[in-house]
């Protein structure tokens, strides 16, 4: 089943990209539509967090503009998260130059508990989190992409310029980290 919708995605980002390459203008707006939320989950889940819209936009100008040397080999989705990849390590490298601030708030104090359920949810959340963290950079980048994206090993090792059989040892040492910090 999963490969049928993947078949079909195939199919519809072709035709949509010919269109656009033909003068559609409105192919570049579906096809924003069909790709932003999943860009802007990626790159929550590779740790951006501010500006993540303008990381989308700068993704799908950076796609758009180089559109003519996509190969089709993998899919369009695949293709962008590459892209983005590639953004976002190139602000890291930018921001690690500059360095970093943080403005704190009032917004950030933590000031009442709403219900149980919540306070179990957020510590659940953060060690999730702190299990992730934990990763190295690659092992978190493959298991973002097969747990939270449900990418293949094959577009993993695509979107990460590596091979399938790293991607699943990646994945394998990620799992086996995640669940020993989360037993402890």
């Amino acid at each position: 089943m999963i490969q049928a919708e993947q078949t079909d995605d195939a199919s519809v980002d072709s035709a949509l990209i010919a269109q656009w390459m033909a003068g559609d203008e409105r192919a570049a707006t579906a096809i924003v539509e069909r790709h932003a939320g999943a860009l802007a989950r990626f790159a929550v889940r590779l740790g951006v967090e501010e500006d993540v819209d303008e990381l989308v936009q700068d993704t799908f100008i950076r796609a758009f503009s180089a559109l003519e040397s996509f190969r089709s080999d993998s899919s369009l989705r695949t293709w962008l998260f590459t892209i983005e990849r590639r953004l976002v390590i190139d602000r890291r490298r930018s921001s690690a130059r500059r360095g970093r601030e943080v403005e704190v708030d009032d917004g950030y104090a933590a000031t009442e508990y709403d219900a149980l359920d919540a306070l179990v949810a957020d510590e659940a959340a953060q060690r999730m989190a702190s299990a992730i963290g934990r990763l190295t950079r690659m092992q978190r980048e493959v298991f973002t992409l097969r747990v939270q994206e449900g990418r293949s090993y094959r577009e993993i090792a695509e979107i990460l310029d590596s091979s399938e059989g790293a991607a699943r040892v990646h994945y394998h040492n990620a799992m086996r980290a995640v669940k020993e910090f989360l037993d402890d």
